[in-house]
C-alpha cells in the first residue's frame, strides 16, 4: 500500500498567533503555505481578514487567498476541490505542505472531505435569494428554525447566503442540514497530518482580539468597508457578513452607531475565537502548543518529515 502524502496543519483560534509561526517553520523545511480561512478566499477583504502581507508572500508562497470575487459563492466543498488539488501538485514538485488557518470545516473538509448528501438546484436557491432580498434574512432565518433548529441556532439571522443554502438543503432532501453533518463520518484523510493547534490562556487570547480589532480599524478597515459597498457589494453578501464587514457595514448604513459597532465587533470577534477552540478540542490527533513553543514544534515536524 503507497505511503500518504504529509502535511502539516497549524491551527488556532482568530488572534493566537498562527502566521508568527507558520511561516518560519514552512520556510525553513522548504514548504509552501495553504490558508484555511474563510475570509481570505476573497479578494478585496484584506484588513478584516488579517491576511498576509506581500513581503511574507514573497518568503513563502501562500495559496488560498484572493480566490474569489466578494459576490462570488465559496463554501467548504469548493475549497476542498482547491486546496487538495494545490496540495497534490506541490507534493508532486516535493514541496513540503502547511496548512494555517482557524476555519475548522475548512480543514476538515481538506483532511476528510465532506458529506454530499446535500444537492443543489440554482432555481430554488435563486427563490430564496429573492424572497430573503424582499422579505429579509430574518424573515428565512425564522423558517429555518421551524424546519432546522440547529442550523438556525448555528446561523447568524443576517447570513442570508448560509441561511438560504440551509433551507435549500431541507426543501430538496427532505432532512435537516445539521442531522446530515451529524450523520456524515467523513471518510479515511488521503494524508499523512501532523496537526497542531496553538493555544493561549483565555483571558490573554481575549487581549490580543480586542487589540486585534483596533489595529484594523487603525488600518482602515471603515475605508476598505466603504469601498467595497461603492463597487457595489452589498451587505447581503456572504462575504460582509464576515465579523469587521458586518458591523461596519452595519455603523455605515446608520443601523449601528460607531461606538457599539466596536463594542459588537470585539464581541463577536472574541465569541469567534471561543467557537474556533470548542471546534478543536474535537480533534483527538492534535499536539496543543503555546505559540513560544516553535523548538518543539520544529523538533516534531522534522521527525515528522523524515
Amino acid at each position: 500500500m503507497p505511503s500518504k502524502e504529509k502535511i502539516v496543519v497549524i491551527a488556532g483560534p482568530t488572534g493566537v498567533g498562527k502566521s508568527a509561526s507558520t511561516l518560519p517553520l514552512a520556510r525553513e523545511f522548504g514548504g509552501e503555505i495553504i490558508s484555511a480561512d474563510a475570509v481570505s478566499v476573497y479578494r478585496c477583504l484584506d484588513i478584516g481578514a488579517a491576511k498576509p502581507g506581500m513581503e511574507d508572500r514573497r518568503l513563502v508562497p501562500h495559496h488560498m487567498i484572493d480566490v474569489v470575487d466578494p459576490d462570488e459563492d465559496f463554501d467548504a466543498n469548493i475549497y476542498a476541490a482547491q486546496a487538495r488539488a494545490i496540495a497534490q501538485s506541490l507534493h508532486e514538485s516535493d514541496k513540503r505542505v502547511f496548512v494555517d488557518g482557524g476555519t475548522g470545516f475548512y480543514i476538515k473538509a481538506l483532511l476528510y472531505g465532506l458529506f454530499t448528501e446535500g444537492r443543489s438546484d440554482p432555481e430554488l436557491r435563486d427563490s430564496l435569494r429573492r424572497e430573503a432580498a424582499q422579505l429579509g434574512s430574518h424573515a428565512l432565518h425564522d423558517r429555518l428554525k421551524d424546519l432546522d433548529p440547529p442550523s438556525a441556532k448555528r446561523i447568524h439571522p443576517n447570513d442570508a447566503y448560509r441561511i438560504t443554502r440551509a433551507l435549500e438543503i431541507c426543501i430538496l432532501t427532505g432532512k435537516p442540514a445539521s442531522a446530515q453533518q451529524a450523520a456524515h463520518g467523513f471518510e479515511e484523510s488521503p494524508y499523512d497530518v501532523l496537526f497542531f493547534c496553538l493555544h493561549r490562556e483565555r483571558e490573554i487570547l481575549y487581549q490580543r482580539t480586542d487589540q486585534r480589532v483596533d489595529q484594523m480599524l487603525a488600518m482602515g478597515l471603515e475605508q476598505e468597508v466603504r469601498g467595497l459597498l461603492e463597487n457595489g457589494y452589498g451587505p447581503e453578501l456572504k462575504s460582509m457578513q464576515s465579523i469587521g464587514y458586518r458591523h461596519m457595514c452595519q455603523y455605515i448604513t446608520g443601523a449601528l452607531n460607531y461606538e457599539d459597532a466596536v463594542t459588537l465587533m470585539k464581541r463577536d470577534t472574541r465569541r469567534l475565537a471561543k467557537r474556533q477552540m470548542t471546534w478543536f478540542k474535537a480533534y483527538p490527533e492534535i499536539r496543543w502548543m503555546a505559540p513560544d513553543e516553535t523548538e518543539a514544534m520544529r523538533r516534531e515536524i522534522s521527525l515528522f518529515l523524515e
